[in-house]
């Protein structure tokens, strides 16, 4: 019974947040700052959580073959590949690693 109360919380939290994001007012909305924290926010939260599940076991610090293929990824996106090409570059360089 405690997984449904938590699920319905959840759920009316949701709508809770959904509706008050529809009540700001338009002019807010418009304002440079908040339309520039919209754009950067997802940026910044997808971020920290590659972050926190690359480096992360839940309770301590690690480098593993994730930080390896995380690495690879940044360096086959400072060189402009492709999306699928640097999720491939950074698939097998995890492979690899974990592999050795």
């Amino acid at each position: 019974m405690t997984i449904w109360i938590a699920i319905g919380v959840t759920a009316a939290g949701c709508y809770l947040v959904k509706l008050l994001g529809l009540s700001v007012p338009a002019g807010v909305l418009e304002r440079p700052l908040v339309r520039r924290l919209a754009a950067l926010l997802p940026v910044a939260l997808l971020a920290a959580l590659t972050a926190q599940q690359t480096f992360s076991d839940g309770r301590h610090l690690l480098l593993d073959a994730r930080a390896a293929g995380l690495g690879a990824a940044a360096l086959a996106l400072v060189l402009r590949a492709p999306f699928l090409v640097v999720v491939a570059v950074a698939v097998a360089v995890t492979a690899g690693v974990r592999a050795l």
